[in-house]
């Protein structure tokens, strides 16, 4: 399922940290304090790793 800008820019700060996915690994993280962040996670070496890519 893919996000669309509308669902973002209108989402509102949840309680707890909140993961929405898009796909293949990368979602959009929002924060408690307002603040929404792309994150990607990935395994290389057999270790789950996470990239962000910023607000």
């Amino acid at each position: 399922m893919s996000l669309a800008d509308i669902s973002i820019k209108n989402l509102k700060p949840p309680e707890k940290p909140k993961k929405l996915s898009d796909s293949n690994g990368l979602y959009l993280y929002a924060m408690p304090a307002g603040l929404k962040s792309w994150r990607f996670d990935y395994r290389f070496q057999r270790k789950r790793l996470t990239l962000t890519f910023g607000t």
